[in-house]
This record gives structure tokens, sequence and C-alpha cells, in this order.
């Protein structure tokens, strides 16, 4: 996939509803989730305990919903990039989903589609829907809306 760089806001805003991607395929390993129970404190058997959940809901261990999450800067920066502004702050979120799981050594690969961009004193807010997929799933395992600022 071809790395798509918005020069100026309004390219963005020309770009309102156009869905980029998907991207290279990511692969969400134990190591890193692991990594992530350490860094958050949340060391629940369901993530960190193979043995114990082989024998649960979803066979193996899965990723924290909040670790899918994190990795959307990573797997963004694989799609688009934004050339403008002396800064781009992550500002929050307006809507997250995990309608399924990730499994411990699944791969996941995201698309984009700029869904508002909106000017104000602070800047320019950009929200982008996010989609997650797992190789294999029928369903994504992420579903979000993130706001971006932009800072003039």
């Amino acid at each position: 996939m071809t790395l798509r760089t918005f020069e100026s806001i309004d390219a963005v805003r020309d770009a309102l509803g156009d869905m980029i991607g998907p991207g290279e395929w990511f692969t969400v390993d134990q190591d890193r989730i692991d990594a992530f129970a350490d860094a958050t404190g949340d060391h629940q058997w369901i993530h960190t305990d193979p043995a114990r959940a082989a024998t649960g809901p979803y066979g193996a261990t899965i990723a924290h919903g909040y670790l899918t999450v994190s990795l959307l800067p990573a797997l963004a920066a694989g799609l688009y990039s934004i050339a403008v502004g002396s800064a781009r702050v992550n500002y929050g979120s307006n809507k997250v989903r995990f309608p399924a799981p990730v499994r411990a050594g699944s791969r996941v690969r995201a698309s984009a589609t700029p869904i508002d961009c909106r000017t104000g004193d602070a800047g320019t807010f950009i929200t982008t829907r996010f989609v997650v997929e797992v190789e294999g799933g029928d369903k994504p395992a992420l579903v979000a809306e993130t706001v971006t600022l932009v800072a003039p």
C-alpha cells in the first residue's frame, strides 16, 4: 500500500469519507501482550496465562482491548501522514468497540476513514474512523473513532 500524505487541511477535508487501506499485517504476540500487562498492571489470566486461557472462552490468551487501541498510531503510520501544523496530538476518542478478540499470535491490520475535520481556536480537529481486522476473522477486532488535534 502507498502511504497517503495530506499536505494541507483542505486535502483532509477533500478526503472525508474515503477509506485509506487496509495497511500491512502486524503480529500481536504474547511478548507484546505481557509487556502491555506489565505497563498497565492488568495481569488478568485471559491475557497472561496461556495454559489457563487455552481452556477459556477464546482457546488462547487474548490482547487487551486497550492494547489494540494503543497500536493505532503504529498501524496508522503505514496508512497516512498529516504533513501540516506544528504538532499532531491525540485528543481522544468518540467511540471505541471491541467486536472480536485478538488471540496471541494473530495478525491485525487497519483501515482509516477521515470522517470529520473542524477548525477551532486550538487548531484543527480531525476525526478518523479506524477498523482493525484480524486475519481470518469475520468481525473486526476494533472499531474506533479517534480525534487528532493538528496544532497551528
